[in-house]
């Protein structure tokens, strides 16, 4: 076999081993496939299988191919292979059609549903079935063929073979078996006995998008399918609908393939998956049929309100990830970790508009401006907050700002730091022996802290979780305790929370600002309180172990030094 002129060395195996032997192993012959192919074959008597002997590759990139030879005038058929070409892709109707699937174990079950799926009729072959598999025969959706594999299984109704057993010598028959009826088939890990392969896919509705390796690297595979799916969500098979909807419109209006796909082009960018995933729907079909009718309106820029966490980026949700990698601009919090940002879109414009406690901050009003500026120019603007924005972020406040201005806007909630912090120190916020409630403050006040009600806040069985208290831990423990919380309630002081250089200070209430200044803590931190905190020396499974202040109650003569932690916010 010959490709474009090049020759190659290939081992052959005939079917009938003692005729090649007489013509002694290695013997050389030419053969012929198809015109100006040609080759230099050597026979093999002990292969039933072609193996390769080609300094192009080794055996994985080959497929077999078959033809005729003549040696010393004897005529044989050969099974030999070439150089491996791209795997075509096609998706195929079985819905209705007969599919065999030998195997009746975990593997047979997966092929099956995937099967039942797409709307074909499976055909089980197997000495016994998982439980799955017995109830969908039961249940009449598959017909079960007990026993094991017969030539006979392969019915001239059968359109596809799947061969899933964990047994090489019945997947090497039921490939050849389906080889000699010109069946594809697929034999599960075996990429060289396989004719057809079954691909990684990514499904939004009636969307589908494969993705294969060529059975070099299934693995390979299956991670770009999870990075697809972070890209792809249901808005895009909604779209598909939609869009399946107004087909013969669109053609009726657009006949010439390059206007229709100028027309596609404008659609992707113009507001409609964006109203499509605010559950517009008639919306977005109001949208459609105006753009069809006319033209689709210069693209419309859009804000997405997202929480970012506390810093793992792995705690980012598939929505963050979405919105991140398709921003044109992403204007981000002061507290908003690298390690997320390295996940966005290179090529965005970042700004940043974080603020602080020691004054050097972006103005809330110039934030609001930032937006507008963007979003008016057709831009996609994340807007990226640390922990979530609705949780003593000032996103509500935004929200109304882009509302009043007619941008339109998403919101990508973020785990807020009270759940992630309070997770990665080992502290249940909650728990039925120590507190049936959950309190979250902010000590970042818009007006005095004195209209927190502490009283309230002094309860027991409870949690509290301050957010932005590094500044404020004399007042917030001078508070509590005038209230009458127990000088001994634990407390702890999770210092850059779920991140790399985390640390988590625990102690009692009495030594809060005297161990905060010990162990000099600094901002971002947050103040968790109640007898929950003290089970982070216990159940501590991230970074180091809890560092501890001073445990002894003070005398009564001892006064609070008038040292504020205000700088360290």
């Amino acid at each position: 076999m010959h490709a474009r002129g090049r020759e190659r060395d290939v081992e052959l195996g005939v079917g009938n081993g003692d005729e090649v032997a007489q013509l002694g192993q290695g013997h050389r012959s030419r053969t012929g496939r198809g015109e100006g192919e040609a080759t230099d074959c050597r026979l093999n008597p002990t292969n039933s299988f072609i193996t390769k002997r080609d300094k192009q590759g080794d055996a994985s990139h080959f497929r077999p191919i078959e033809g005729n030879a003549t040696v010393s005038g004897l005529s044989l058929r050969y099974r030999a292979t070439a150089l491996d070409a791209p795997l075509f892709p096609l998706f195929a109707d079985l819905s209705g059609r007969a599919v065999l699937v030998v195997g009746g174990g975990a593997v047979a079950e997966r092929k099956v549903s995937a099967l039942l799926h797409a709307g074909a009729r499976p055909r089980v072959g197997a000495p016994e079935l998982t439980p799955r598999l017995r109830e969908l025969a039961d249940a009449g959706h598959l017909q079960w063929l007990q026993g094991s594999f017969e030539d006979a299984w392969l019915g001239k109704d059968i359109w596809l073979v799947v061969a899933a057993t964990d047994d090489v010598p019945t997947n090497r028959a039921v490939a050849a078996a389906a080889g000699a009826q010109r069946l594809f088939v697929n034999v599960v890990d075996d990429a060289r006995l396989s004719s057809f392969h079954v691909p990684a896919v990514v499904e939004r509705g009636p969307l589908q998008i494969a993705i294969s390796s060529g059975g070099a690297a299934p693995m390979v595979a299956r991670h770009v399918r999870r990075q697809l799916e972070q890209l792809f969500d249901g808005a895009w098979g909604q779209l598909v609908e939609l869009v399946g909807r107004h087909r013969r419109s669109i053609r009726s209006r657009f006949p010439e393939l390059g206007a229709r796909r100028q027309f596609f082009d404008r659609l992707i960018e113009s507001p409609l998956l964006g109203l499509l995933r605010r559950r517009q729907d008639g919306a977005a079909d109001a949208l459609l049929s105006e753009a069809i009718a006319g033209t689709v309106a210069p693209a419309q820029g859009s804000v997405v309100l997202v929480g970012a966490g506390s810093g793992d980026p792995g705690l980012l949700t598939l929505g963050a990830l979405r919105a991140l990698n398709q921003a044109d601009v992403i204007l981000y919090d002061r507290l908003v970790s690298i390690e997320v940002l390295q996940l966005a879109r290179r090529d965005a414009e970042y700004i940043e508009v974080g603020k602080s406690a020691k004054g050097h901050s972006t103005a809330q009003q110039d934030i609001h401006a930032l937006m507008l500026e963007h979003a008016s120019a057709g831009r996609r603007v994340v807007r990226l907050k640390g922990g979530d924005a609705f949780v003593f972020g000032r996103g509500g406040e935004e929200l109304q700002f882009l509302r009043a201005h007619g941008v339109p806007y998403e919101v990508v909630p973020g785990i807020t730091a009270a759940l992630a912090c309070a997770a990665y120190a080992g502290i249940p916020l909650t728990h039925r022996d120590h507190a049936q409630q959950l309190r979250l403050v902010t000590a970042h006040c818009k007006d005095s802290m004195d209209t927190l009600d502490w009283p309230e806040l002094a309860k027991a069985r409870q949690t509290l979780v301050f957010y932005m208290g590094v500044g404020a831990l004399e007042q917030i423990q001078a508070r509590l305790l005038a209230a009458g919380l127990a000088a001994g309630t634990p407390f702890a002081l999770i210092e850059n929370g779920s991140r790399r250089e985390q640390r988590v200070i625990t102690g009692p209430l009495h030594a809060l600002p005297e161990t905060a200044r010990q162990h000099q803590v600094q901002s971002p931190a947050l103040l968790v309180l109640g007898e929950v905190a003290a089970l982070a020396d216990e159940l501590h499974w991230f970074g180091a172990a809890p560092l501890h202040g001073r445990t002894t109650p003070p005398s009564p003569s001892t006064k609070t030094p008038p040292t504020t932690l205000a700088d360290a916010a």
